[in-house]
């Protein structure tokens, strides 16, 4: 009974651990990097809506090359995001089953890190994309700010562009 208990234990702690993990992904990745929020309904009308880019000081010449991109970037990242979403819920509800099998909920663990990696692999591409396009400048910019947010577990100047850096 205690092994079993103990199994529980462990598997709800690495579910939670991974919620938790996910949520504060999902809106780090969403509310600083993928530009979503009030501005994005000016996507396609001209100017800078993003305001990440217009703290970066992007020009209309840069944001044309970028926003194609960033439009497509939001497009893979939403559905990417909302399949991991999915198999986050299919492993609470293996794990909430009136008897949990740990193999079952492994393997969803296993297709919940291959979905975040996914995750992963957008956002490089997107970062490397956007690098070809903004000045040494710019990109020092944009590194610092993500690292600031890295490091301070999302509370760096990343969570309120306005802060000074």
């Amino acid at each position: 009974m205690w092994k079993n208990a103990r199994l529980l234990l462990i598997v709800l702690s690495v579910a939670f651990n991974a919620a938790f993990v996910g949520v504060w992904a999902s809106r780090a990745v969403g509310s600083r990097f993928i530009c979503s929020g009030p501005d994005v309904s000016q996507a396609g009308q001209g100017g800078i809506w993003c305001p990440l880019h217009r703290k970066l000081g992007t020009t209309d010449a840069q944001w044309r090359e970028i926003e194609p991109l960033l439009a497509e970037f939001r497009k893979s990242a939403q559905a990417t995001c909302q399949d991991v979403g999915r198999k986050r819920i299919e492993m609470m509800d293996l794990i909430a089953s009136p008897q949990p099998d740990p193999d079952a909920i492994r393997a969803k663990q296993e297709e919940i890190i291959a979905g975040q990696r996914r995750m992963q692999e957008l956002v490089i591409a997107q970062l490397l994309s956007e690098k070809k396009i903004l000045t040494q400048a710019q990109q020092n910019d944009l590194f610092k700010m993500i690292r600031n947010a890295a490091m301070c577990g999302g509370q760096g100047p990343m969570l309120g562009l306005s802060q000074n850096q």
